[in-house]
């Protein structure tokens, strides 16, 4: 085998380090951008300010997102993508009762990101007139969940589904109504109930 030459080394080591600060400009750059987002809408942000708050030139900004369409969709990605990572990079795995509770406090944990919130509310109030950015949401987060979700019921059937794929928008349907009128519509005064109850009432439901 060929040994590699100590500048051929080098123009690796170096190609190395120049992805590492592009991606690390890159990360800066869409941290400074969220809060704008998230505090003027998509409409009232400019470029001037998503620069002015990631502490980078216009120029800089401009070279990595060549418009505020890009920016957003490349925010959408990013959010999307953490999310799912965060709650069904674990894999599903064991007893139903188990692993559907464990699953469902997982989902329910994201009320606990006021910024995940309110982006989902600036995507729901864009989706009107950029039905492909919440599609793209959609698509990076809620679709292969439901595949993860309907794999496992598939995998155990003696939990004797009639149909694992409506099952699993049900299991997480409930969930996020629950969130959608719990803390994003401001229902826990005037329709109030315990995250336990519910993940009790689905586990019963579904994996009794």
């Amino acid at each position: 085998m060929p040994k590699t030459s100590k500048r051929e080394e080098s123009r690796r080591t170096s190609r190395r380090e120049a992805l590492t600060r592009s991606t690390d400009k890159a990360e800066q750059i869409l941290q400074g951008a969220l809060p704008e987002f998230l505090k003027h809408g998509y409409a009232c942000t400019s470029m001037d300010k998503v620069a002015q708050a990631a502490g980078v030139s216009k120029q800089t900004l401009y070279s990595y997102f060549s418009d505020k369409e890009g920016l957003f969709t490349a925010l959408v990605k990013r959010m999307a993508c953490q999310k799912f990572k965060l709650v069904w990079s674990q894999p599903l795995e064991g007893k139903p009762e188990i692993v559907l509770r464990e699953l469902a406090y997982r989902l329910l944990g994201e009320v606990d990101d006021p910024d995940y919130l309110c982006f989902l509310r600036l995507i729901v109030a864009e989706s009107g007139t950029r039905p492909d950015l919440a599609q793209l949401f959609l698509s990076n987060i809620a679709q292969p969940a439901l595949k993860i979700l309907t794999r496992y019921f598939q995998e155990h059937p003696e939990i004797n589904l009639p149909d694992s794929e409506a099952t699993a928008r049900i299991f997480v349907g409930a969930i996020v109504h629950f969130i959608l009128t719990q803390e994003m519509l401001h229902g826990k005064e005037i329709m109030p109930m315990e995250k336990k109850r519910l993940v009790d009432s689905l586990i019963y439901a579904i994996a009794r």
